[in-house]
């Protein structure tokens, strides 16, 4: 079975266009991939001038793998030169290897997403179309190059001819290449000066056959897609309906057609603007155009998507019947008029509605998400600080809704949720969601309603990825996406209100589309932030702040020694429970309520219900210090924060206080009596942050007292003593008490022993 089919590929590789090498190189390819020759011979038939019965078989024969070998990547990138859209692969953007397997590279098409059903063609006749009474063939060459060239355009048309016969009947195909070398400029003065004789100036034509040109200006050289010089104009041909059908659509859908041209067979040629800038462009615009057409009613012949393609040319009779101009410059101006015009008609907004009947029934609301905060199909912004936590808040939201269980108190219902990382190492997410989910005890099982969109490195800005999001997520009933951080996907000016509106709607898309919350985080503003409502903490524009449905901002608490002192005790308490919960858990109704608040008492308790009473005692008191030492070390770097809101579908809930606690934030009412606006002298001062700043310096400055006193009463004449000594003293682990040497301008460690400055011995 062939990985990938090459027989499509070949719709867009016109053989008439090759060279004999370059025909040889297909058949090669497509024995090479396990073709059969009937498949060349059908694809070599079309270039009619050149095709002859049985040369394909006997060519055949002589391929083998020996020596040269032509594979199907040879057709692949003459596809892609053509206008076929080639694959890549989306881990690195590498070159696509023919045993790889194959999977597009996707590229934003708007017509996908909007139905662009513009026109009703059930309920049209059309006009029948006419010959030109008055056949005159100079005139109708003339007026055709006047509509689509400029005079210095390089034209390239064909006037020969050859007979296909196919399934019995005749076709005539183009003869050759024709004639590429003459300007549009030439062509009209010969015709002119010769009297309107056509065949004197491009040749006598075949009558049964007509004639043919380029759609677009050439370089002169040849006719192939790189001897295209501008990428003005792509044809639209269609023989599914009748003629005067076509040219209704044509006209009732503004096309911004340059030349109108009856084939004089099933169609008609719309010679259209699409004023691409470059190759790319013109395949965007054209894949776009056809898409629209086909939309309403047209089946387009997809062959014609290369710009070098060729064209009726009218002033020229093919059989009985003429090749005539219906029509000039009709529709649009240019394709940005018209492109426009199909937007505004497919914008996709809903209808205006009476609201008549509107007491007759409840109004059913999208569910909530967050009990109080968010609602299904709605947006929620986290607003704070570096070092707030963000990221770890929102994993923790993400694992609260896969489990159905609180977040900062807040119900969540449960359900699939989408992770979008665009900062972290994949491993080192996944290494959070663990922690995460282990510090908080959720259920393992619960991990498959998480999916994780890893994009860091290869993510790009908001307005590319939300239809690339869609895409993947239409499927899935994710009823919350959490995209992690918006600063990697932000476009424009994020303190200009334009900017900032077009940025915000591509998570309205999402929104709308999935039928799903969206959730992100945004960074503060600079400068102080206590004397500011939540909603104007955000950087940025207002715009920006101010469209989420939920908005919730963490704002920094100045936390003085007294609280720490508080925090450290119950982090000491919380952990001797826990290791009297492991080894003695009987032991625990022995233990008052009063005795689990005090660091002493439970300290005490770990010693009674541990020592002695299982076989390694020691190694797991000694397991039981260490940890919390660590933990009360821990909780002395730890910071408070408040958790404010701005909320449009609900009241205003109390402010949340919480500690975060690596990996979590962890509520704290304790903290409520603390008041923002008088920390450091009064609501809108400034001093907020320097506030904060001088509670730390505090707690450092305490610290390094700390220190100074146990060295000074352990250390015999100020002589250096072992760091160990220190930590037992101090009820810190080793760690923590090197960090305090460190930062210290009286001591200094070397070899596991500390001195001091002033009295330093050289211990090496």
């Amino acid at each position: 079975m062939k990985e990938f089919d090459l027989l499509p590929l070949l719709d867009y590789i016109d053989p008439s266009t090759l060279d004999y090498t370059e025909w040889v190189q297909v058949g090669m390819a497509l024995k090479h991939e396990g073709y059969d020759e009937t498949d060349w011979d059908a694809w070599s038939q079309r270039d009619g001038a050149r095709y002859h019965d049985g040369e394909c078989e006997k060519k055949w024969q002589t391929f083998d793998d020996e020596g040269s070998i032509v594979t199907g990547a040879t057709i692949t990138q003459m596809a892609k030169e053509n206008g076929w859209q080639g694959g890549m692969r989306k881990e690195n953007q590498e070159a696509f290897g023919w045993n790889d397997s194959f999977e597009a590279e996707e590229r934003f098409n708007p017509t996908i997403d909007k139905d662009y059903k513009l026109i009703d063609t059930a309920y049209m006749s059309g006009e029948e179309i006419k010959a030109p009474a008055n056949w005159n063939p100079a005139q109708q060459i003339t007026e055709f190059l006047n509509a689509v060239f400029d005079p210095g355009d390089i034209v390239g048309f064909v006037t020969t001819a050859y007979e296909h016969e196919k399934d019995g009947h005749v076709k005539y195909v183009p003869g050759g290449q024709g004639i590429y070398t003459r300007t549009a400029g030439d062509i009209t003065d010969a015709l002119r000066r010769n009297g309107g004789d056509v065949g004197a100036v491009m040749g006598d034509p075949d009558k049964n056959a007509g004639a043919w040109i380029r759609l677009n200006p050439l370089d002169g050289n040849g006719v192939k897609n790189d001897n295209v010089t501008e990428f003005k104009y792509a044809l639209v041909e269609s023989d599914s309906i009748p003629v005067q059908l076509q040219n209704e659509i044509y006209h009732k859908l503004e096309l911004p057609i340059a030349a109108l041209t009856f084939t004089g067979g099933k169609s008609l040629h719309a010679i259209v603007k699409v004023d691409a800038k470059n190759y790319p462009q013109y395949k965007e615009r054209v894949d776009y155009l056809y898409d629209i057409m086909q939309k309403n009613g047209l089946k387009i012949d997809k062959q014609n998507k290369n710009p070098s393609r060729l064209t009726r040319l009218p002033g020229f009779e093919r059989g009985n019947k003429k090749q005539f101009l219906v029509a000039t410059s009709i529709g649009k101006a240019n394709w940005d008029e018209w492109q426009e015009y199909v937007e505004d008609l497919n914008d996709n907004l809903p209808d205006i509605e009476n609201l008549e009947g509107l007491f007759d029934e409840p109004i059913k609301l999208a569910p909530e998400l967050i009990q109080g905060v968010l609602r299904q199909g709605h947006k929620m912004l986290i607003a704070g600080p570096s070092k707030a936590g963000k990221s770890f808040l929102l994993i923790n939201l993400v694992l609260s809704i896969a489990n159905g269980k609180e977040w900062l108190g807040f119900k969540c219902t449960q359900g699939k949720v989408l992770y979008v990382n665009l900062e972290l190492d994949g491993r080192s997410a996944k290494q959070r969601f663990v922690d995460i989910c282990n510090t908080l005890g959720y259920d393992h099982r619960n991990i498959t309603n998480v999916d994780i969109w890893n994009l860091r490195g290869k993510t790009s800005p908001m307005d590319k990825l939300a239809p690339k999001l869609i895409r993947r997520a239409k499927d899935a009933h994710y009823i919350a996406i959490v995209i992690d951080p918006i600063y990697k996907v932000l476009t424009g000016d994020e303190n200009n209100a334009h900017d900032m509106a077009e940025f915000v709607n591509q998570f309205d898309r999402i929104a709308t589309e999935l039928d799903c919350a969206v959730i992100y985080a945004h960074h503060h503003s600079k400068g102080a932030q206590g004397g500011k409502s939540s909603i104007d903490r955000s950087s940025g524009s207002g715009v920006f702040a101010r469209d989420p449905d939920a908005i919730l901002d963490l704002i920094q608490l100045p936390i003085d020694e007294a609280r720490y002192d508080a925090l450290e005790n119950r982090t000491a308490c919380r952990t001797f429970y826990q290791t009297i919960a492991k080894y003695r858990p009987d032991y625990l109704k022995q233990i008052s309520e009063s005795d689990m608040l005090d660091k002493q008492r439970m300290g005490h308790h770990v010693m009674v219900s541990i020592n002695r009473a299982i076989p390694n005692y020691e190694d797991v008191l000694k397991e039981n210090s260490q940890r919390m030492h660590q933990a009360v070390d821990n909780a002395r770097n730890e910071t408070a924060w408040r958790v404010e809101g701005t909320l449009r579908e609900f009241p205003k809930f109390k402010s949340v206080n919480v500690w975060f606690e690596y990996p979590i934030h962890v509520i704290d009412n304790s903290l409520d009596d603390i008041e923002l606006e008088t920390a450091g002298g009064g609501p809108g001062n400034g001093n907020w942050k320097q506030s904060v700043k001088k509670m730390n310096e505090k707690k450092a400055q305490k610290a390094q007292n700390e220190l100074e006193e146990a060295f000074n009463i352990m250390s015999e004449d100020g002589g250096p003593i072992e760091i160990g000594q220190v930590a037992d003293y101090l009820e810190i682990s080793k760690k923590s008490a090197y960090q305090r040497i460190k930062k210290s301008k009286k001591f200094e460690a070397s070899d596991g022993m500390i001195c001091s400055k002033e009295n330093k011995i050289d211990l090496e």
